[in-house]
């Protein structure tokens, strides 16, 4: 290659990454490119001002006492200043306490990873594809295939019908891919596995929580819906960019507070959740981290073994646009950033 033609290429690179950087939104650089903090503290108090109305972060270094740090509202309208107990809408991380549960129903061989949707809901054949042919495995993995009802338009649409079954947005659509020839994540497969839960135990899937993990690891501050809140004021409010409304009341799934799922995340990743022969099964099927988003509310829960730390970070505040969720994430990596500084 002749150095004229390498000029021109190194040029063309150049104006490349410029005209890239044109589409990035510069909340974004901005927040990846400023100076690192000297302390957890001052890079939460750096978030909100990237916009977010209220934060919450949990730090559990081994060997020493969790740390709490918070910025922002509470509750912005009342003016109340953000609270470290205060209980959150964890959306998705919900995921891993099913992948547990499945795990615990496996190697008590009430259930069968290998068995297929079919085998629970026969009713399913010829309503979701393939049905006969994905097995729980699958689902717990996200390889099924099965369309994620939240992608589904109409879902968002008539979000106040709640007369209407959730699953019904996944039903008699074609397949998004072959039973384990892909990978689409889907929260209809959740929603199947805890119906698979109620149906195997009888019971409710937060009721088998809390007898399998929340009593065990002395959790007392998680919740399977608002309705088990007693005091609606506990919960954070959750905010939406350009609209006043506060999201709090609205029932989308379990709440925590971010010490409960930091207590939750390590007792996973030591394996302290698990009886003998449950953690082999877990690991072969689904992850040891995860992150939430609904209107409103967004979380990440985190654990670095490098440094033997746990990490849940909760922000009140979501987008259209998604950068929120962008923002959310350059910030929990600088704040494990400034923890790995410090070791």
């Amino acid at each position: 290659m002749t150095k004229k033609i390498k000029n021109i290429l190194r040029v063309l690179f150049i104006m490349a990454s410029i005209a890239s950087l044109y589409f990035v939104p510069w909340i974004l650089v901005k927040a990846w490119i400023l100076p690192l903090p000297d302390t957890v503290q001052e890079q939460v108090n750096e978030a909100i001002d990237h916009g977010f109305d209220g934060m919450i972060v949990y730090v559990d270094e081994a060997g020493k006492p969790p740390a709490f740090y918070t910025a922002g509202w509470h509750d912005r309208k009342k003016k109340i200043p953000a609270d470290p107990q205060a209980l959150f809408k964890i959306a998705s991380i919900s995921k891993l306490y099913v992948a547990v549960s499945i795990t615990k129903l496996a190697k008590d061989k009430r259930i069968s990873l290998d068995k297929t949707l079919a085998d629970y809901f026969p009713e399913l054949v010829g309503r979701i594809k393939n049905a006969e042919k994905i097995t729980l495995r699958l689902m717990v993995q996200h390889r099924s295939g099965i369309p994620n009802f939240t992608d589904n338009p109409d879902f968002w649409k008539n979000r106040e019908d709640t007369s209407k079954d959730a699953l019904e947005y996944a039903l008699d659509l074609p397949a998004n891919f072959e039973p384990d020839k892909g990978y689409g994540y889907s929260n209809t497969n959740y929603l199947l596995l805890s119906r698979i839960i109620e149906k195997v135990t009888g019971y409710s899937r937060q009721q088998y929580f809390k007898e399998e993990i929340l009593i065990p690891l002395g959790l007392k501050n998680t919740f399977g819906s608002l309705d088990e809140v007693d005091n609606l004021d506990k919960v954070m409010s959750g905010y939406y960019v350009g609209i006043e409304d506060d999201f709090k009341n609205e029932d989308v799934g379990m709440i925590a507070t971010a010490q409960d799922v930091g207590i939750f995340l390590r007792a996973l990743n030591d394996g302290s959740v698990f009886d003998e022969g449950e953690q082999e099964i877990y690991s072969s099927i689904y992850e040891y981290e995860h992150g939430g988003l609904v209107p409103g509310y967004q979380s990440l829960a985190e654990y670095h073994k490098d440094i033997d730390t746990v990490v849940v970070q909760f922000m009140n505040t979501t987008d259209f646009e998604g950068y929120e969720w962008n923002l959310s994430e350059i910030v929990i990596n600088r704040i494990v950033k400034i923890v790995r500084n410090k070791k």
